[in-house]
């Protein structure tokens, strides 16, 4: 094993910046590293305390008596991906977890007994993916789970004995419904169904089968979804648009489908709620336009909001509460630090501080994130964060003194959001000496149906048009030179970076994609299977390639159809496993650009799927993508070194394009043999 040497790079900026050239340069094992401890939750009695933290370098469940956190001990021993997604069970002595193979997404669902120690696999199967339903303090030695082992396009139900790991169906899908609502009991309340026009239709169960309860178009179907129901089980909690734009909160009487508005806001939707572990009724609801606000409902929540409010800086968000609501676990959120835990007795009134999720990042120059919103050229205002480099605005200004080089980092999805925060890639930027630029352009969701349903059928059009008015807006406030400017994301961001080097190819310096599509058609065809039931919703806001025009509009938006045009350095990461931008997606265009004589490196892991979630893995990737951007945006880097280390980094093409890659390359080879 060869020693590190941890080499920070002080390469001078081109474009030239004392200010931030002296900053010191945050390793990137820091920023993408394990956390500390994430996934913070108490046991429903309030006795325990649970955490994901590294095990042997691997994140695992750590559990600890509430008042005594040093005698912490590892419930599970994954040594390959890390446990990500995780809850106690209502038994307050099991805890359940979710673990798929390689980033393949056929999640399985396995349980832990603190008693014995002993691991379960509750849904061995293989190639079946599993689902959690619902858990239910009613009935604490069983849970609910989705299980397409019958059909690989739809979920059954399942009743599951936590400790025998006895399975007993509960509904046979055999209507192709993409979902259901259950109730405390394991009742099967509703089913959702989705229509050919990409809209859904709620059904509800009665004594003579279901019948139909409500029918969602397709302008309503992002923005309208049940909650859940009230504890009597005679009230349904929705976040409905209907006859709206914004999202409101709406509490349906089910006796005579009467509905009484909750909540709204007329800038953006209802993100999220506050509901009474046992009561089951609404206490606070929480809109985020540009930051997110918390409306409280329930006076008898309002001393403790208050009390929490003046614990700590940052957005505070209860996490974690008891079955009996006297202790909750609360996190508070920076944009320019770690995540602050602390535990609150709510008879006492008072808050006992337990840790941060990141240690390591106190009292690092780390940086704030700036709320901007940037109008489009059709008047559509684009709620979007700036971060800049330390030292290069004047204090109390979100403008840097000088231009300097910007990424624009572009989000999934894209029916997803970008929100303030702290964020390891706008902070990592930051210290390179990059301006950060995300954008909420239309499509992206939490604005209202009208802003959702404006990206429909504009990929690679009016969607990629506001993340280039955003470029220009940057460069108009002087903010960014014209010549620095990078596009980078994952997902659809990473479709993006791919569209602006080919529908664009003349405003971007570089681009980075990470598991982005190439090919529309080739996207929609290779979908996973339990994906099937959304395809018209889906063809309805991209393109529908069982019509000539929709097959016009597939090609006409796919890079791969305009790769001649490529005249700008790419960047490309791929999992080999990911189930919903298939490998292919990054082959073909590799391939395409190859037989054009057209310069890509391609990063390849074996053992990843929809992004990067070994720890290892992604900073080999984040290694690559530092020396590409410094290359061709001229900031700093951590040169790559043995930043391969553990992980399973392939690279099918282009090793040469990157400084240092071919060498840090070869050296692991040589460690790995």
């Amino acid at each position: 094993m060869r020693r590190r040497v941890l080499v920070l790079s002080v390469c001078l900026l081109a474009w030239g910046w004392s200010a931030v050239a002296e900053t010191p340069l945050i390793p990137r094992s820091v920023l993408f590293g394990n956390p500390d401890r994430a996934s913070v939750r108490l046991s429903p009695d309030g006795k325990q305390l649970s955490y994901l933290a590294p095990l042997d370098g691997v994140l695992n469940v750590w559990v600890a008596p509430v008042d005594d956190l040093a005698a912490a001990r590892a419930i599970t021993r994954d040594k390959g991906r890390g446990i990500r997604a995780y809850f106690w069970a209502y038994t307050n002595q099991h805890v359940v977890y979710l673990q798929d193979r390689d980033g393949d997404e056929n999640w399985r669902i396995y349980v832990v007994d603190l008693r014995s120690n002993e691991v379960c696999d509750l849904t061995p199967e293989s190639g079946v993916q599993a689902r959690i339903q619902e858990v239910s303090p009613k009935h604490p030695e069983a849970i609910l789970i989705g299980l397409n082992d019958r059909v690989p396009q739809l979920h059954d139900l399942y009743r599951v004995n936590l400790s025998t790991g006895a399975r007993e169906l509960v509904e046979k899908n055999e209507a192709g419904y993409v979902g259901y609502l259950t109730d405390d009991d394991y009742s099967v309340r509703f089913a959702i169904g989705m229509t050919p026009d990409g809209g859904s239709e709620f059904f509800q169960r009665g004594t003579d089968g279901w019948s139909s309860f409500a029918q969602i178009s397709q302008a309503d179907s992002m923005t309208t979804n049940p909650v859940g129901l009230n504890a009597t089980g005679d009230v349904l909690y929705m976040i409905d648009s209907r006859g709206r734009d914004t999202a409101a909160l709406m509490a349906v009487q089910l006796a005579d489908g009467s509905a009484r508005l909750i909540a709204q806001d007329p800038r953006a939707d209802v993100s999220d709620v506050m509901i009474h572990p046992t009561r089951k009724e609404i206490e606070a609801v929480a809109v985020e336009y540009e930051r997110r606000e918390w409306q409280i409902l329930d006076a008898g929540i309002n001393a403790d909001v208050e009390v929490l409010a003046r614990v700590a800086d940052g957005e505070f968000d209860v996490v974690s509460r008891t079955l009996d609501d006297r202790q909750w676990l609360v996190a508070y959120e920076l944009d320019n630090g770690p995540v602050r835990y602390y535990h609150y007795d709510r008879g006492t009134q008072k808050a006992r501080f337990l840790f941060t999720n990141r240690a390591a990042l106190e009292g690092l120059p780390l940086v704030q994130m700036h709320p901007v919103v940037i109008p489009a050229r059709d008047g559509l205002k684009l709620v979007s964060y700036l971060t800049l480099p330390a030292g290069s605005a004047a204090e109390g200004t979100t403008r840097p003194q000088q231009p300097v080089p910007l990424v624009l980092f572009v989000h999934g999805g894209p029916w997803a959001r970008d929100s303030w925060g702290y964020n390891p890639y706008h902070q990592w930027f930051a210290n390179r000496g990059y301006a950060t630029l995300s954008v909420n352009f239309r499509g992206s969701t939490g604005f209202g149906k009208n802003f959702v349903n404006a990206g429909d059928l504009e990929w690679g059009r009016k969607m990629h048009d506001d993340l280039i008015d955003a470029v220009e807006w940057a460069v108009r406030e002087g903010i960014a030179p014209a010549d620095r400017i990078a596009i980078m994301g994952g997902s659809y961001g990473g479709y993006a970076a791919l569209a602006g080097l080919t529908l664009t190819p003349d405003r971007f310096a570089c681009g980075v994609s990470i598991v982005g599509p190439s090919n529309l058609h080739t996207l929609i065809e290779s979908v996973p299977p339990y994906w099937k039931p959304l395809l018209d919703m889906f063809m309805s806001r991209v393109g529908d390639p069982r019509t000539e025009e929709g097959r016009k509009l597939l090609s006409e938006r796919s890079p791969l159809t305009h790769v001649e045009k490529i005249a700008r350095p790419l960047l490309i990461g791929q999992g080999a496993n990911d189930p919903r931008v298939k490998q292919a997606e990054s082959d073909q265009i590799v391939q395409a650009m190859e037989a054009k004589n057209i310069p890509v490196t391609y990063v390849l892991f074996p053992d990843e799927g929809h992004g990067f979630a070994r720890p290892e893995n992604r900073l080999a990737f984040n290694a690559v993508a530092e020396a590409f951007l410094a290359e061709h945006l001229g900031g700093r880097f951590e040169p790559i070194g043995d930043a391969f280390a553990g992980s399973s980094v392939q690279i099918p093409s282009g090793a040469g394009g990157v400084p240092g890659l071919r060498a840090a390359l070869e050296a692991f080879r040589t460690e790995d043999k």
